[in-house]
């Protein structure tokens, strides 16, 4: 099959999609599929897509370009374009096939910070060493949102069968939330353990495990006392080496942990708005919304609006 250059196609094409290549979706709908293709298959995009674009080797090579940035994927290797950029991805030269989950979608604000240890530019974040204890998980997850994208909303969503050539297309909200939410696991397993972040030269042990303790579980009741006391250092000894080391006091480091995980919440739950500011660890509602304005431009409610998180 040739090379070709992309057009994107309307709403009316990408629910008979069942051709050569991945459409790419309008801004808004979620389409995934699972292609197995031979040499000389390949896909170009001049203007790049409107949504993010996520491939998953099961087999044989691909290789993908974008902006001036070119990449190989193997099997187990999660590799992420984002939109507005020309690319082009195919099966690699030399490569008998290249068998690949796709997902073209509108990326969960979320997963950017997670993705960004994998950027390689352009736009593109190769996660190129996901551990192979979750290859299978994240072959079940892909399978998961292949089914819950067709659930019309009505009964049980589709069994996840031999998406094989099949294209499927998350029309109802309902079914995109249940797809977004597979392709958040998948983006989560693959990076959580694929290349842990190197610790900062020169970064007390101590000072490491407190940041650690901040990002696990922001909500908890923590204070300068109780953070010194497990990492075995006097409160003003732990404060003053935590701000040296890390640029800011850790009551701080403790604000900006909570302030994200509310954003989180907010992004991907339907709890209240004042449910999620105490989850975070905020006692006073007022306080919460001030804080979330000033970090984010905006109040709670609109945030979760503006960001795709489900009314609550």
């Amino acid at each position: 099959m040739p090379v070709r250059a992309d057009r994107l196609p309307d709403t009316a094409e990408l629910g008979d999609a069942n051709g050569a290549g991945d459409p790419a979706p309008p801004p808004g709908l979620v389409v995934v599929g699972h292609f197995d293709q031979a040499p000389g298959y390949g896909v170009t995009r001049p203007h790049g897509s409107p949504s993010w674009l996520f491939t998953w080797t099961t087999g044989g090579r691909g290789h993908l370009w974008q902006g001036g940035v070119r990449t190989s994927a193997g099997a187990g290797d999660l590799v992420v374009l984002a939109p507005g950029v020309p690319h082009g991805y195919g099966v690699e030269a030399g490569a008998r096939n290249w068998r690949f989950w796709w997902a073209h979608c509108q990326a969960r604000p979320s997963w950017t910070a997670w993705l960004r240890p994998y950027d390689t530019g352009d736009g593109v974040y190769a996660v190129t060493s996901a551990p192979a204890g979750v290859h299978g998980r994240v072959g079940t997850a892909f399978r998961r949102m292949h089914a819950d994208a067709r659930w019309t909303g009505t009964g049980a969503p589709p069994d996840a069968t031999s998406p094989d050539g099949q294209v499927a297309v998350a029309h109802g909200s309902a079914a995109r939330e249940l797809a977004l939410s597979a392709l958040e696991e998948i983006v989560l397993l693959t990076t959580a353990g694929a290349r842990p972040a190197a610790p900062r030269p020169g970064l007390d042990a101590r000072i490491r495990r407190a940041q650690e303790l901040i990002d696990a579980d922001p909500g908890a009741p923590h204070t300068v006392r109780s953070l010194a006391r497990e990492v075995a250092l006097s409160p003003s000894r732990f404060a003053h080496l935590f701000s040296r080391q890390l640029g800011r006091p850790p009551m701080r480091a403790l604000r900006e942990a909570r302030l994200r995980h509310a954003a989180r919440l907010l992004e991907n739950t339907d709890l209240p708005v004042q449910r999620v500011g105490a989850a975070s660890g905020f006692a006073s509602p007022f306080h919460f919304n001030r804080a979330f304005r000033e970090r984010y431009g905006a109040p709670p409610g609109a945030y979760r609006q503006t960001h795709g998180g489900p009314p609550g």
